[in-house]
């Protein structure tokens, strides 16, 4: 199925339903199935055909509904951008991506990068819409009149800026082009780029409606009121699949935010009563820590899927015990677009692992060093999974793509295992295993106790350059509200429940660990310090010498 194909079914189906909840402005499927087809004309009369790349630099907002959609009925190939990234970051995967067409807003935080990427690279027209136009009537008064300062005014007089309302004034009855839903490309992911440059997924239509699909059989009750947050950003694809695609596929509710506030999360599940909330564990914390969850009737809420990091039990435990919903950790990785497993709704839950893989989905444990051969039983090795949701490979890189696939199967360089009851395991991630004078140490493995102290909020281990063991774990940490304890304390704490080469040289306490945008702990900026912090030691070295 291509998701031109899923979306115009749930369209037909449900055509007076409501798609989006933006901000009290209620769009039905009729509504946006006529924006759709008015983008896929406005594109197809720029010129736009079939492969052609078609990039998104938007929040969440109906324009990326419209675009998204509409971009991909027009035969095109959807580039997802984050709306965070500098020019430099933009430009760069613009270029890689070969990326002609990008859509943005009058957004202070978007256009003038927008523009400066248009000037500088092969980008040939910038479609801008007005965040503005696709508020309630009252909010779009007061936004003009008072969010002003959040705004930037398009250039007039350039003829490759044009307004997306010029673009969709058609009657969206252009012809469209055949899409195959196993060749052909819907979305270039690109990858987090924690290493190197980030890689260009490539999503085909079938990839992405198969996980919806997968995911949706998630649901124990297929048919009832579906209700979703959707503030996890669609760029990413987490929250493409499971609250983009996954509700478009069910006929289901969008509610709509452009980024995570937990106040106003907390006043939309309050006005719509919503019955899923997809999310990052940070999410669900800082759910928790706002004293206005207390006041909230949570009695619509039923599904809540947990992804991006490990789930904390004591998170699970105090959001459950505090909505009634059930909240269960899945896994998944840009390049199966995302999901390959999750815990159950109904039956069996296991803390700590991340469920059993998602239907039509198999795992392997391979070997460390030869992924070409199996683990020994009992012994983690690394994870391959293998299933419709599985990348076509990476754009244009044919070397990566030799690297992370064994024949059918794709490997993830995270470590673990899989039980006896199929539930899989993840132990660590490969690429940040510690190497303590010839032992691998898991970071995980030390975060997991560090969690136990009740005066940890959040923590991360990294590896840091040692002149005798080549590499000694140290711990950054955040602290509960009111807790006072410190990093010598912890260590004081920590290290005896440890082995002796898990031992940590240092606890950091800091007010917050860095977070990717959509809340999941990053340990990529805790180690360019920490490597800057060992390079200016050496330098400083040399210089006394």
């Amino acid at each position: 199925m291509s998701l031109v194909e899923m979306f115009e079914r749930s369209a037909t189906a449900h055509p007076e339903a409501p798609l989006i909840d933006f901000y009290g402005r209620h769009y039905s499927y009729a509504q946006v199935r006529d924006g759709v087809r008015r983008v896929a004309c406005g594109l197809t009369v720029l010129g736009v055909r079939k492969g052609d790349r078609v990039g998104l630099f938007l929040p969440n907002v109906p324009h990326y509904v419209a675009a998204y959609y509409g971009a991909m009925m027009a035969g095109a190939t959807v580039v997802n951008f984050s709306p965070l990234y500098t020019a430099t970051e933009l430009e760069h995967q613009v270029e890689d991506s070969g990326t002609t067409i990008l859509f943005t807003l009058t957004a202070k935080a978007l256009l003038p990068t927008a523009l400066e990427v248009l000037e500088n690279s092969s980008l040939q027209t910038l479609v801008v819409g007005s965040i503005a136009g696709a508020l309630p009537p009252v909010k779009s008064l007061l936004f003009r009149m008072f969010k002003s300062a959040e705004t930037a005014p398009r250039p007039a007089d350039d003829p490759r800026i044009i307004p997306f309302s010029k673009l969709i004034a058609n009657k969206g009855d252009c012809p469209m082009p055949q899409i195959d839903p196993d060749k052909d490309i819907a979305l270039l992911q690109y990858t987090g780029g924690t290493t190197g440059q980030p890689k260009g997924a490539m999503l085909s239509h079938q990839n992405l409606t198969a996980n919806a699909r997968q995911v949706q059989m998630m649901d124990p009750k297929p048919g009832t009121e579906d209700r979703i947050i959707g503030v996890l950003p669609f760029f990413h694809v987490f929250a493409n699949t499971c609250a983009l695609n996954r509700t478009v596929l069910n006929g289901g509710e969008i509610v709509m935010l452009p980024r995570f506030d937990a106040a106003q999360v907390l006043a939309a599940m309050q006005r719509t009563k919503v019955t899923a909330l997809p999310g990052v564990p940070t999410m669900y914390q800082a759910l928790l820590d706002n004293p206005e969850t207390r006041k909230v009737d949570f009695s619509s809420l039923r599904l809540c899927i947990s992804g991006g990091a490990p789930l904390p039990l004591e998170v699970k435990e105090k959001f459950e015990a505090l909505t009634g919903a059930k909240l269960v950790e899945g896994y998944g990785l840009t390049e199966s677009s995302p999901v390959v497993c999750s815990n159950p709704y109904e039956g069996l839950n296991k803390t700590g692992t991340v469920g059993q893989p998602v239907p039509g989905t198999r795992v392997r444990v391979v070997d460390r060093e030869d992924p070409t051969k199996e683990a020994p039983d009992g012994v983690p090795g690394e994870l391959t999974f293998a299933g419709p949701q599985i990348m076509k490979g990476y754009w244009q890189r044919p070397d990566a793509d030799r690297e992370v696939f064994v024949g059918e199967w794709l490997r993830t360089g995270d470590v673990g295992y899989v039980d006896e009851d199929g539930y899989v395991k993840i132990v660590d991630r490969l690429k940040d295993m510690i190497a303590v004078g010839g032992f691998k140490v898991f970071p995980s493995q030390i975060e997991a106790v560090l969690y136990h102290h009740p005066a940890v909020k959040e923590a991360l281990v990294i590896g840091v350059p040692d002149s005798y063991h080549g590499e000694c774990p140290k711990a950054f940490v955040s602290l509960q509200e009111g807790a006072t304890i410190d990093g010598e304390a912890l260590k004081a704490w920590l290290n005896p429940q440890l082995g002796k080469h898990e031992r940590v040289g240092s606890v950091e306490v800091r007010l917050n660990l860095p977070k990717t945008l959509v809340g999941k702990l990053s340990r990529k900026e805790l180690v360019a310090e920490e490597r800057a912090k060992a390079q200016a030691a050496v330098a400083k070295a040399g210089t006394a010498a």
